[in-house]
């Protein structure tokens, strides 16, 4: 739901990192994140469109989902992260149910083979990290910018490789060691150029890319044989993480949050807020296999300068040229560990032979 992977793009990734080729979310909200394979799922897109519309289309509700919530959460001064994803949550919920009955955008959920006991056993403990990924990542947008977050976030993959390795599920190999390398020394370069370096944010997002890794090494665990499209993914774990969040709100958030909204943010810029976090989620039904792993990657990589650079000029962020130079070396490190090694390989041999002439 996917999903990265931040306030994470509220939306809800809800597959692997393996299959998302640039960041560590899927569904409601990036979390990062970044657009799904053609492994993500075995259905194909409900229309064929021009990639590259479908690409920036994804990119611009993607960046206005981060970029508004950031606004709702800093600028606006409404501090209630736990409410605001809760209510994005409980739109999705409606949403979607709203969709699986007036559209074939959710045909896969005859193929789910979802059970009760499945439900109580696999969904509810990946619901249970992934709400906690979204309100620790939504807590970080209170103190930290966007563009620093955006460049944390580039950390996600190094956290579920490692969780992944630990759990049995991939093996390190000198190649990926030296790639995991150079993305956390990126990203270490680009906190150390940080000039409103805030701890307790830092902690949040840190907090929030664990719980998210293990989400989905969780999902690789739990999940795994199930056809889970984005939707049907929403349609599943919505529900339940609204639920847990509800739960927490009367004890970390109060009645705060009721009271203030509509004075702070208003009824018309929250379902706004909300719809386009939504409509995020049908747009990674449409890019899933609309263009190859690389380009969906490079298209991530794009997103992501995107956002920082939106939110210097937007947001009045400041971004050093220590920060620039890191999360420049964190980006290369990903799209080359999202890149099969031979496409890297065909690449590399090109440029000599360019620089051989």
């Amino acid at each position: 739901m996917s999903s990265t992977n931040a306030p994470a793009d509220i939306k809800l990734p809800m597959f692997s990192e393996n299959d998302d080729p640039m960041s560590s979310k899927g569904l409601l909200g990036e979390r990062d994140n970044a657009p799904p394979t053609n492994a993500t799922s075995a259905v194909e897109p409900p229309k064929k469109m021009w990639p590259g519309y479908i690409i920036m289309v994804w990119i611009a509700l993607s960046s206005s989902v981060i970029l508004q919530n950031a606004y709702i959460l800093n600028k606006l001064g409404f501090k209630f992260p736990i409410f605001l994803t809760t209510f994005h949550l409980v739109y999705a919920t409606i949403g979607v149910r709203i969709l699986a009955r007036t559209t074939h955008l959710l045909d896969g959920l005859k193929d789910a083979q979802m059970t009760w006991d499945r439900y109580i056993r696999n969904i509810v403990p990946i619901g249970a990290l992934f709400s906690a990924s979204l309100v620790f990542s939504n807590l970080a947008y209170i103190t930290l910018s966007v563009s620093f977050i955006q460049m944390l976030k580039a950390f996600t993959s190094v956290a579920v490789l490692g969780m992944s390795v630990l759990a049995g599920l991939e093996k390190m190999n000198p190649r990926t060691f030296i790639i995991v390398i150079a993305i956390s020394s990126g990203v270490a370069l680009a906190s150390y150029g940080e000039i409103n370096f805030v701890m307790s944010g830092f902690v949040y997002q840190s907090l929030g890319i664990a719980f998210e890794a293990a989400r989905l090494v969780a999902i690789q665990k739990l999940l795994t044989g199930l056809k889970l499209t984005p939707l049907v993914a929403l349609y599943n774990f919505a529900p339940v993480c609204a639920a847990l969040n509800s739960l927490l709100i009367p004890f970390f958030e109060g009645a705060a949050p009721f009271n203030e909204v509509l004075d702070k943010v208003g009824l018309p810029f929250l379902v706004l807020n909300a719809s386009t976090a939504f409509l995020l989620n049908v747009a990674v039904v449409f890019l899933i296999g609309s263009a190859s792993s690389l380009v969906l990657t490079l298209s991530g990589v794009i997103k992501d300068i995107l956002l920082v650079a939106g939110s210097v000029l937007i947001m009045g962020s400041t971004v050093t040229f220590t920060q620039m130079l890191g999360y420049s070396i964190a980006l290369a490190g990903l799209v080359v560990f999202k890149t099969k090694q031979e496409i890297v390989d065909q690449h590399i041999l090109k440029i000599r032979s360019l620089l051989s002439r």
